[in-house]
């Protein structure tokens, strides 16, 4: 769980998971990724560590999102990894993700969509049409298969490993280029429908994420395109 100035949030999000994964009886831990917090967040975190014996938490000097998503997948120990927001946690998706990545033949990640048939997308309409253009440009400019990127997922620590290593983008980028990644690399990627509700304000204005988000996607769509080329290697030279 990322968690950027989450002081009045964390602990309560951190006791619904540990009590809801305590109840299923398989080993579990919770990594808590403090960055960049100006509040008692990173506080909040190692009271948590000392509290519950399942939880461990680390801390970064800078607030970044992708990157404490990155440093909890390689912090983590479990064959399975999920990615919970400190606003955004639920249980029966990990449960019904978890019955999808242990099947014969199964996804190797598992994407909670909001935009997938079934899902319920109760944040404010301007924030709905942000997801949904972000989903067009991927759609149309990288061929993205599933519907969303961003939120919960339930990764299986062999294939998606060296992924992540592969990944170099972090902010808002980390969860799509992750999942582009995977695409790409013919990882088989799956989503179920979310229901999804504001719990809390957000951490960072839509004014400010749009031209970050699209300045980026057009940074990664030209670092992809080099790694392709740089992986096709130069075209033979003509015979004389």
């Amino acid at each position: 769980m990322p968690a950027h100035n989450e002081q009045d949030y964390l602990a309560d999000a951190t006791a619904a998971v540990v009590s809801g994964l305590r109840t299923k009886g398989d080993p579990f831990e919770v990594v808590i990724c403090e960055n960049g917090s100006t509040d008692a967040t990173a506080q909040v975190a190692a009271e948590l560590s000392e509290r519950y014996p399942e939880v461990r938490s680390l801390s970064a000097p800078d607030a970044d999102y992708g990157r404490a998503l990155r440093a909890g997948f390689l912090a983590s120990q479990g064959t399975v990894v999920a990615n919970f927001d400190v606003d955004y946690i639920d249980l029966d998706f990990l449960e019904s993700a978890l019955v999808l990545v242990a099947a014969p033949g199964g996804p190797s990640v598992v994407v909670a969509s909001k935009r997938a048939e079934g899902a319920h997308d109760h944040r404010a309409r301007n924030r709905r049409l942000v997801t949904s253009v972000f989903a067009l440009v991927l759609r149309r400019g990288f061929g993205m298969r599933v519907s969303d990127t961003h939120g919960m997922k339930v990764l299986r620590r062999a294939e998606v490993a060296p992924l992540v290593d592969a990944c170099r983008f972090g902010a808002d980028l980390f969860d799509t280029e992750l999942i582009l990644r995977a695409e790409r690399a013919g990882v088989d990627v799956a989503e179920l429908p979310a229901e999804v509700r504001e719990t809390r304000p957000p951490r960072s204005s839509i004014a400010t994420r749009i031209p970050r988000s699209l300045a980026g996607l057009v940074r990664l769509r030209v670092a992809l395109w080099r790694e392709s080329a740089g992986q096709r290697g130069p075209s033979p030279s003509p015979s004389p």
